[in-house]
């Protein structure tokens, strides 16, 4: 969208086209990889448009959003992330100016998840004001499912995680320059512990089997960012794979949802 012209835009816009809103963070991602996260989705956006209006169903990407809800990784120097209330108003305002000009063939490409409880908020207010349903796909959540199908359900399980995949097979794929090899860790050895209890994910630990939320922050559990993932297994094989899939899904959404 921000490439289109004012003239080319008069002519675009009153046909409604489909509207892409890729959304990330910025972040710790590993040692090896860029924190901004929001490159993926972009990206991402960018080749599930150009798909889908390829395919017949005319689809632009709007301006990325490059900074997501504050959750866990808010002790990374050079972070930034904004307040829930922030994120939220941010949001509010892209959907009002756009549906202002009766823009309202929306869809959230969220890259981030910080971002999913506010989005949902965001595109519920929306609903209960205008009838309106803005939906949202959640690209790594999408990759998660579909990668034992992609790469074996073996080999996903080792793989998956924050500083592994579905991120850092994505940017060797899209993003070969970006991901320094030379600094891919080794997977963390052990489970490490808070409050006496072993981590279960960001934000919870794990209580006789028992998921216990906390408010802790990455670094107490992962210093470096990594998961619990080996990122040695990904590979910009893997990357193409991933992003084929997910651009697969997302053009064929936007022609599902185009004809609602």
């Amino acid at each position: 969208m921000g490439e289109i012209t004012g003239d080319e835009a008069r002519t675009l816009y009153p046909q409604n086209p489909v509207i892409l809103l890729p959304m990330g963070s910025h972040e710790d991602q590993g040692p090896h990889a860029p924190m901004g996260d929001y490159f993926l989705a972009e990206k991402m956006a960018e080749l599930i448009a150009l798909r889908a209006t390829a395919e017949g169903t005319r689809t632009v990407v709007a301006p990325v959003l490059p900074f997501g809800k504050g959750d866990f990784f808010g002790p990374m120097p050079g972070g930034i992330a904004l307040s829930a209330a922030t994120f939220r108003a941010v949001l509010d305002e892209m959907f009002a100016e756009l549906l202002r000009h009766k823009l309202t063939r929306l869809v959230v490409i969220n890259g981030h998840g910080g971002n999913v409880n506010v989005i949902n908020e965001a595109t519920r207010a929306v609903m209960h004001k205008t009838g309106l349903v803005i939906p949202a796909l959640y690209l790594w959540r999408i990759a998660y499912a579909e990668m034992p199908k992609l790469l074996g359900a073996e080999k996903a399980k080792a793989v998956s995680s924050h500083g592994a995949d579905p991120l850092t097979s994505l940017g060797m794929h899209l993003f070969p320059e970006r991901i320094r090899t030379d600094l891919i860790p080794e997977p963390r050895s052990g489970n490490p512990m808070a409050l006496g209890l072993p981590f279960q994910g960001w934000g919870s630990l794990s209580f006789n089997g028992a998921e216990v939320t906390v408010p802790i922050e990455y670094d107490a559990v992962s210093p470096n960012g990594l998961g619990t993932g080996d990122p040695r297994l990904c590979s910009a094989e893997s990357g193409k794979l991933i992003a084929d899939r997910l651009t697969e899904i997302g053009a064929g959404f936007c022609h599902h949802y185009a004809k609602q």
